[in-house]
């Protein structure tokens, strides 16, 4: 006897398709209607909101980059960095990046999100986030309504991707970025493995203090560990050789390095000093939590970084707090010259 098989009525099918619309409609009505909704306003985004779900987004992600790095110790290559540091490429990287792109692009469709360029998108997250803004960001004060055509968000999934297949966490920050017309407004590093999270919003507030100035003691410079032997001879023909130089991973904690927060102890620096070709997601946050203290981030020439589009950021970083910045960069100015004299 053959087999018998299931048919369905016409009346069957007609359920049966009703039942998976519905599921698919649940699964991803809260991204529909988020989408609507955000369509109808006015294309404008209010900062303080921005900044609660930038946070929220920060952190998600690192909790994919902590869960991928307790789940799955292995690292792979991806070749050489413009840089020219070995680029280890983790699988927390890949998640971490499809949670925070979509959070934000499922709240806010309309806005300009530069993400991990060697990390697709990947599947359709369902992430929304609520519009409920913390009790700690609620003492930014009011909102303030922006354009959405002049807001850039850059994120940054994963940095310090070397020291993190290496186990190095400490190094390890996830970063969300806002500028506006180019200047950075918003900044928020995330710690995965400490849980700590700074944040700024320039004009508004942070949760971070800038720390006291040092008086006349020799500066302190942290600099990256994949180039930390030309930057240091670089370093002391600008500043002396009683400078102090400290090495460190990732561009997140360098910039937290400066501003001394609680959740462990750092290499204590006056200056972050990096001296080659750098990602502008690598920097934009640092650069808006910097500036909502009283800091400075600009290239070595002295020229601030436009945050409106491009990659690539050529002429270096010089970020200091507590010090007079004008004459950080003459000295370093003057060192290249002889440099290249």
């Amino acid at each position: 006897m053959a087999p018998m098989g299931i048919r369905l009525s016409p009346v069957g099918v007609a359920v049966f398709c009703l039942l998976g619309v519905g599921i698919i409609y649940h699964l991803y009505a809260g991204v529909i209607s988020s989408r609507i909704a955000a369509l109808r306003r006015r294309r404008t985004v209010d900062l303080r909101e921005l900044l609660a779900l930038s946070v929220e987004a920060a952190v998600l992600g690192g909790r994919e980059v902590k869960r991928a790095r307790e789940e799955n110790p292995l690292e792979k290559s991806n070749g050489k960095t413009k840089g020219g540091a070995s680029e280890k490429i983790a699988l927390g990287d890949q998640s971490s990046h499809r949670k925070m792109y979509h959070l934000i692009k499922n709240t806010f469709p309309f806005l300009q999100v530069n993400a991990e360029e060697r990390a697709p998108a990947g599947g359709e997250e369902a992430g929304v986030w609520n519009h409920v803004i913390p009790a700690d960001l609620q003492l930014v004060g009011e909102g303030r309504e922006v354009s959405a055509d002049d807001i850039t968000v850059w994120i940054d999934p994963l940095d310090a991707a070397q020291e993190y297949t290496k186990n190095l966490q400490k190094y390890v920050t996830t970063m969300v970025c806002v500028a506006v017309s180019g200047v950075p407004v918003i900044g928020v590093i995330h710690k995965p493995f400490t849980e700590y999270t700074a944040w700024a919003l320039v004009g508004s507030g942070s949760n971070l203090q800038p720390r006291a100035p040092r008086g006349g003691r020799s500066l302190r410079v942290i600099v990256s560990r994949s180039h930390a032997g030309k930057a240091t001879r670089f370093i002391q023909t600008a500043f002396g050789n009683e400078t102090v130089v400290h090495t460190a991973g990732g561009a997140g904690y360098k910039v937290l390095a400066l501003l001394d927060p609680p959740d462990e102890q750092y290499e204590q620096a006056d200056v972050y000093l990096h001296i080659t070709y750098i990602k502008k997601r690598d920097v934009c946050a640092g650069n808006a939590i910097l500036k909502a203290l009283g800091g400075h981030m600009t290239t070595l020439k002295g020229e601030e970084i436009d945050y409106r589009a491009a990659e690539a950021n050529h002429g270096g970083v010089l970020a200091s707090v507590g010090r007079d910045h004008r004459a950080l960069l003459a000295k370093l100015q003057s060192a290249d010259s002889h440099r290249q004299s």
